[in-house]
């Protein structure tokens, strides 16, 4: 597992910003034409490397070619962190037809996998066929609801994935994320879970959109289809959030319009043999980029740090695993590689939340390591 082997097929002309775990603490850095740069003279965060949306001066010291982070002594050989630390971590929901109807299916089994193929069965072609034919808050949204409440098929789900207000809810906490090559968590009690291969918007301040990186917004269905409320339950726990591997700058590469038309790959590997892959089109989103960001801050919610935004997935997993009905879950063991051309390879195993490494650097960690470092 190296780091250059998972990096954009365009690498040598992109811009990456990232973190790196050194002796003296977490380091940001820039990946310019193969070269790794610490930045943290000039920018002591990643947060404040994107702040006000000027990249192009940062600049620092040169730690070398990209092999530095392949040596094979690990207590010399430099740690990708994720490249998030001061931004809030947001994420949006139900934003493609498909992952309306298994939020729908997760509400209605109540969390039992056992129960999801059946109600799939009774939805899916209604439901989700209507659902990527109309534009959310649309007129046209509307009468589809009206329809949807005359069937007695409507949902709260529903209510985001074509009503006019977006869900946003908040993933993380600020420095709790993990990177490429880190464990991911699930939770011990939880028996049905998924990743969701997604691509992650970094902004600053004002909402201006500075690059993107992949993310993994891990899901547990059973918890959160016990009730909505249990939302933060479902998503928010020790290494449930991983981005990475590097956020690649907007630039004359690399922009939104990548980011529109991007493919997400997904591929797991168990321990036990089972293997499952699947894409995620970022074309058939329900709601552009530009909107989600526009909705996550407004007058109404600042974020001075600024903040990543996960856009959501279409990708919702029903294969059976084990046995027949019971669909996919999570093993302990699963190697999950998120994927696509121009953002390279996220690659984490998978853990439980509590035998995952406890988040335990904080911000007055950082404050503290910056200050002894004289980069404050």
């Amino acid at each position: 597992m190296r780091v250059i082997d998972d990096m954009p097929v365009d690498w040598r002309e992109g811009t990456f910003l990232g973190r790196l775990l050194l002796p003296e603490g977490p380091t940001p850095v820039l990946v310019r034409r193969g070269e790794v740069i610490d930045i943290s003279r000039t920018a002591p965060t990643t947060a404040q490397a994107i702040a006000g949306g000027h990249t192009a001066g940062l600049d620092g010291d040169s730690l070398g070619g990209l092999e530095v982070l392949d040596l094979k002594d690990t207590s010399t050989t430099p740690r990708l962190l994720s490249p998030l630390d001061l931004q809030c971590v947001k994420a949006s929901g139900v934003t493609f037809a498909v992952s309306a109807v298994e939020r729908v299916i997760e509400e209605r089994a109540r969390g039992d996998a056992t129960a999801a193929q059946t109600i799939r069965s009774a939805l899916a072609d209604r439901v989700g066929a209507d659902l990527s034919a109309v534009k959310p808050g649309s007129a046209e949204a509307a009468s589809l609801k009206a329809v949807l409440i005359e069937e007695g098929l409507w949902s709260q789900y529903l209510e985001v994935a074509i009503g006019k207000d977006a869900e946003i809810f908040t993933k993380a906490p600020v420095l709790a994320s993990v990177g490429w090559g880190d464990f991911v968590g699930v939770r011990s009690d939880s028996a049905w879970n998924n990743p969701e291969p997604e691509v992650v918007l970094v902004c600053d301040s004002a909402g201006r959109i500075v690059g993107a990186a992949l993310g993994n917004d891990v899901n547990l269905r059973d918890i959160e289809g016990r009730s909505a409320l249990l939302l933060g339950k479902a998503k928010d726990n020790n290494a449930s959030a991983s981005v990475g591997p590097w956020i690649r700058l907007f630039d004359g590469t690399f922009g939104i319009d990548d980011v529109r038309n991007a493919v997400i790959s997904l591929k797991v590997v168990g321990e036990d043999g089972f293997e499952m892959s699947g894409q995620s089109s970022m074309r058939l989103i329900s709601r552009d980029p530009l909107d989600l960001v526009g909705q996550t801050l407004s007058s109404a919610h600042q974020y001075p740090d600024g903040f990543a935004l996960y856009l959501g997935t279409m990708f919702a997993p029903i294969d059976d695993r084990d046995a027949p009905g019971q669909g996919f879950t999570h093993k302990i063991g699963d190697e999950v590689c998120v994927s696509s051309p121009k953002l390279g390879v996220l690659r984490n195993r998978v853990t439980t939340c509590e035998a995952a490494p406890p988040w335990t650097f904080g911000i007055a960690g950082l404050m503290a390591n910056l200050a002894k470092r004289g980069l404050l």
